[in-house]
C-alpha cells in the first residue's frame, strides 16, 4: 500500500506559523478577558495566566493534529 505524497513544504511552514500566531492570540485574549489583564492595546499577561497561556498553545499545537489537524493545517492543506 502506498503512502499518500507528503504536503510541500512552501505549506507546511506558513501553516504552521500561522497556527502559532493565532492559537497565542485567540488564548491570550480569552485569557486576558477572564482575568482582567486586558489593555489598550490587546492584553498583557504575566505570572500564571503567562504560563497557562503557554500550555494551552504548546497542547494545541501537539494534540490537535491527532484530531483532524489545525486550522491552518486544514485551510493550507498541509496535513
Amino acid at each position: 500500500m502506498t503512502e499518500p505524497p507528503k504536503p510541500s513544504l512552501w505549506r507546511v511552514i506558513p501553516a504552521f506559523i500561522l497556527d502559532l500566531f493565532s492559537s497565542f492570540f485567540v488564548f491570550g485574549y480569552l485569557i486576558a478577558l477572564v482575568t482582567g489583564d486586558t489593555t489598550e492595546g490587546g492584553f498583557e499577561l504575566n505570572g500564571a495566566p503567562a504560563i497557562v497561556l503557554f500550555a494551552l498553545v504548546i497542547a494545541y499545537m501537539v494534540l490537535m493534529p491527532r484530531y483532524g489537524g489545525r486550522l491552518w493545517q486544514r485551510i493550507f492543506k498541509a496535513r
